[in-house]
């Protein structure tokens, strides 16, 4: 790897893009860095299983030819992406993360890439993913375990544990990611980079087999706030095919990061009311973050809304979207899929109509607490994970502070009771335990308020000061 491949993948994608409309850089220069970056670091890492080389160097071809639509929203120029392995690029090996899917070429690109590749993006490669994006640790059956940039011997988190890992490890400027349980928040705050849950509907994806769900979403992903705003705004607008999908806005999210008004009144909870247990180290980072917030004269005053029944909810609805995304498989291909998709099937499959109607119930009653909190404050601040990234040879966290979990997904609930409300949340790089361990902190904004809380994002992007610290394996430069 050359030193000069090395400026550029250093390069913010904010940055890349603006060098490429002004011809200062090709396409084809961000291919080869990102292509040469992947053969130093990704054997270590894991993130991006499969690459699509040539289908990315025809397609940088192309948008070289292109003239970019004149409607004042962001085009990417060509920069490369990488895609997470649970969506389909055309001709790409997409396997989900599952055996079932082990040697499946996809025929055609998801509404998300559709979209991307409309607005100048390059795919180069899918990024690694548990199995069915299931669980926040990515490890899988075809492609084995994603590793933590920041010490290799952790977890990367996940669903989007590869999409994060590449970031940290300097092998992409964007990636997407999705979020049911936390799966954008927590991967982001493991490896110390910035991932963006908007709100339903925002950003196009499909055809899916569960097509009105609203819980997972699909998001950016970026090393910088404002490189997930310009990702954004190339995801957003209405498509057909996705009926929950709603129309970009007029003024694009990144024009009005730095002009956006600054929240008067924020909230913080360390644990959201006792919902979940948060380890010690976790609690320290994010009380130094918010005095830090304090100091630079934001006003945060610990509050949250009561979220006293948000596991209840989330448990029953998981539960139903399993049964209606796998619960085929199951019957299926029982002997490929791994016990905690199976259990959760199961779940599912017991669950009766009235127990559906109560966790609805439960959820719209949640949903007003939270607006009528929100009435009063103009953001919620929380982890964006209860633990530093843990031991990747475990599965999943079973244990914080005396507590146990009963199963893989409760240790999440920092992050899926958030999903519950439908409200958009970002994680933010905030800090690092005494071990040199990425914190991250979940930034909850109003519902449908994605503006302001990028804007937000942006300012307290700025006070923290690390998003140009990178992991150790960022930082080596093999001269050739």
């Amino acid at each position: 790897m050359t030193s000069t491949d090395h400026e550029l993948i250093s390069l913010t994608a904010t940055a890349a893009v603006a060098d490429l409309q002004a011809g200062r850089i090709s396409p084809r220069e961000l291919i080869d860095a990102a292509l040469a970056r992947h053969e130093q670091v990704d054997g270590d890492v894991n993130a991006v299983p499969t690459l699509c080389i040539e289908r990315a160097r025809a397609h940088a071809e192309s948008i070289a030819a292109t003239e970019p639509p004149d409607d004042g929203r962001p085009w990417l120029a060509g920069l490369p992406i990488v895609i997470k392995d649970l969506v389909d690029v055309e001709g790409v090996r997409t396997t989900k993360g599952s055996l079932i899917h082990k040697d499946r070429i996809a025929e055609r690109s998801d509404i998300l890439v559709e979209t991307l590749e409309a607005w100048g993006a390059v795919v180069l490669g899918k990024s690694n993913t548990p199995e069915f994006g299931a669980g926040a640790h990515t490890f899988n059956e075809v492609f084995g375990a994603t590793r933590n940039p920041w010490d290799l011997t952790k977890s990367a988190g996940g669903s989007s544990g590869g999409a994060a890992a590449a970031l940290a490890s300097g092998q992409a400027w964007l990636a997407t990611g999705s979020d049911f349980g936390g799966s954008l928040r927590n991967p982001a705050s493991f490896c110390s980079v910035v991932g963006f849950r908007a709100s339903p509907g925002r950003v196009a994806r499909g055809p899916r087999t569960h097509s009105f769900g609203i819980m997972s979403i699909e998001g950016p992903m970026a090393r910088t706030v404002a490189d997930v705003a310009l990702m954004f705004d190339c995801q957003t607008g209405h498509h057909p095919l996705d009926p929950v999908s709603l129309p970009a806005p007029e003024v694009p999210f990144s024009a009005t990061l730095e002009t956006a008004p600054a929240p008067a009144r924020v909230g913080f909870s360390p644990d959201l009311g006792g919902i979940v247990p948060v380890a010690g180290e976790v609690r320290d980072v994010l009380a130094g973050a918010v005095s830090s917030l304090q100091t630079a004269g934001f006003e945060v005053a610990e509050a949250a809304p009561d979220f006293h029944d948000a596991n209840e909810i989330f448990a029953v609805l998981r539960a139903e979207q399993f049964v209606t995304n796998f619960s085929h498989l199951l019957d299926s291909h029982p002997e490929h899929l791994k016990p905690d998709i199976i259990w959760n099937i199961e779940q599912g499959r017991l669950l009766t109509a009235e127990d559906i109607g109560r966790a609805e119930r439960a959820r719209s009653k949640l949903y007003q607490r939270v607006a009528a909190w929100f009435a009063e404050f103009d953001l919620l601040l929380c982890p964006a994970a209860i633990v530093p990234p843990f031991d990747g040879a475990e599965r999943y966290v079973s244990e914080v502070d005396g507590h146990t979990f009963e199963n893989y997904s409760q240790w999440m609930a920092i992050c899926y009771a958030i999903t519950v409300t439908g409200c958009p949340a970002i994680c933010v790089p905030c800090g690092f335990t005494p071990d040199g361990l990425p914190i991250g902190m979940q930034i909850v904004g109003k519902p449908r308020g994605e503006r302001a809380l990028l804007a937000a994002a942006h300012r307290f992007e700025e006070v923290f000061g690390i998003a140009d610290e990178t992991p150790s394996i960022r930082n080596k430069i093999y001269i050739s």
